[in-house]
């Protein structure tokens, strides 16, 4: 065949996540193993009328009231279909081809991916062994030919955070540089520190935000991006008119009118935790809180293992690793002490000495 594929396209290797998860126990990919109260579900479905999904989604009023609940101006505010749309169309807005985009590593795949099918140089800089990072090298990083530089506060996998000294010394010499910042926030409310007043105070930044994460509704893929009005201005241009989802929307807009929901949520998460750290404390596991939804735990044996077992015996998903400094690890993902209790009882068996 003579045909033409985007050599970026042809050439980026992929993995795609696991299909028919509905089946399972999921504690593998931060989503909450149990979901939204199921009486605000309800309620909200029953604004799902035919005549609302024949009409194409409006997700100006959604916005506005996002704005409203960051205490920002409308113009400051930009809503994806899902965060990982968001860094794409941030990559594809501010990145130059052949050039750089600085990120730690490991983190979130998504950031090579979309430097790859972008045609961008991914630059990532290396965590220690020792799971720390080092903001010089990744000032040491940023040069000439970067366009963009990444900081998830925290980071996933590895959840380290960075202090408002090492943020503003990044911004400081990216500004120098004409270099885009995006500080990604995807596991705000589990660690509640936000960067948010750099995005306000600086036209080279931006911040991410998703409703997957403690929100609830990675199924319906709401994102928002939140900067300076030139920057939020130019991410518009490149939109196509009907990108989100009117359910999605709905959804969203409904969570922001119930702040004693949210508030919940990060209780309910919280425990979950402090019970399932509590549980692996008592039988000496190896464990990093990452202060986001999930802590990373070193099984007694081999993770890899340990996790096709977790799934063929217990119909419970994890994540494990394949990179060398993880690959010992397994991510599990936090939910309610119900979903830890039963997550622990199924762990424990599957990894007894």
């Amino acid at each position: 065949m003579n045909y033409y594929v985007n050599p970026n396209i042809s050439n980026t290797p992929r993995v795609f996540p696991m299909q028919g998860r509905a089946d399972y126990h999921r504690y593998d990919a931060n989503e909450n193993p149990e979901g939204l109260p199921f009486e605000f579900v309800e309620s909200v479905k029953k604004e799902l009328t035919p005549d609302y999904l024949a009409m194409y989604p409006e997700p100006e009023r959604f916005i506005g009231k996002y704005a409203d609940y960051m205490g920002v101006a409308k113009e400051n505010v930009y809503c994806t279909n899902g965060s990982d749309h968001g860094i794409r169309v941030l990559l594809e807005t501010f990145g130059e081809p052949g050039k750089d985009v600085v990120t730690v590593s490991p983190t979130f795949e998504i950031y090579w991916v979309c430097c790859s099918l972008l045609g961008l140089k991914h630059k990532p800089v290396q965590y220690n062994s020792d799971y720390t990072i080092s903001i010089e090298s990744i000032l040491d990083a940023m040069t000439n030919d970067t366009r963009v530089v990444v900081l998830l506060n925290p980071n996933s996998p590895i959840g380290n955070l960075y202090s408002d000294d090492e943020v503003q010394r990044v911004i400081d010499k990216a500004k120098q540089m004409g270099v885009i910042v995006i500080l990604d926030e995807a596991y705000h409310y589990f660690y509640d520190k936000t960067f948010l007043h750099f995005a306000m105070e600086n036209d080279n930044v931006v911040l991410l935000r998703t409703f997957s994460k403690l929100m609830s509704i990675a199924g319906l893929r709401v994102g928002m991006i939140v900067g300076h009005k030139d920057l939020i201005h130019y991410v518009r241009n490149s939109r196509l008119a009907y990108e989100m989802n009117s359910i999605g929307l709905l959804f969203a807009e409904r969570i922001l009118e119930h702040p004693e929901m949210i508030d919940d949520l990060i209780r309910q998460e919280k425990e979950g935790k402090a019970y399932f750290i509590a549980e692996l404390e008592k039988r000496g596991y190896w464990y990093m809180d990452c202060h986001g939804n999930y802590v990373l735990v070193k099984p007694k044996h081999d993770a890899h293992e340990v996790s096709q077992r977790l799934k063929d015996e217990k119909k419970t998903l994890v994540h494990p690793y394949g990179n060398a400094m993880m690959k010992d690890m397994l991510r599990v993902t936090i939910g309610s002490v119900r979903a830890m209790e039963f997550f622990a009882e199924a762990f424990f068996e599957v990894d007894k000495e």
